[in-house]
């Protein structure tokens, strides 16, 4: 799962956007966890979780391993369903 197209990351001078759809977040405090464990992931430099959404949107200086960040997510208590398109 670490292959990339266009469509799912794009890079800028502040480096590599990507957006993950992530299911059960409800609350502030729910977007709290997610945004604690994927900071915590080597090259992130900025993480904006949105329960309203699911999406949450991940900075990195780097191109990020999808099963990193699904493990992140998957001890903040929370599931990756994937990328969003």
């Amino acid at each position: 799962m670490t292959s990339e197209t266009p469509t799912e990351s794009r890079q800028s001078a502040d480096g590599i956007t990507t957006v993950y759809t992530v299911t059960g977040m409800t609350c502030g405090h729910c977007e709290g966890a997610v945004t604690e464990e994927v900071s915590a992931l080597d090259g992130v430099t900025s993480v904006k979780a949105e329960a309203a959404s699911g999406r949450v949107t991940v900075v990195s200086t780097a191109a990020l391993d999808d099963e990193a960040v699904r493990a992140a997510i998957d001890e903040a208590g929370y599931e990756l369903t994937g990328r969003a398109a």
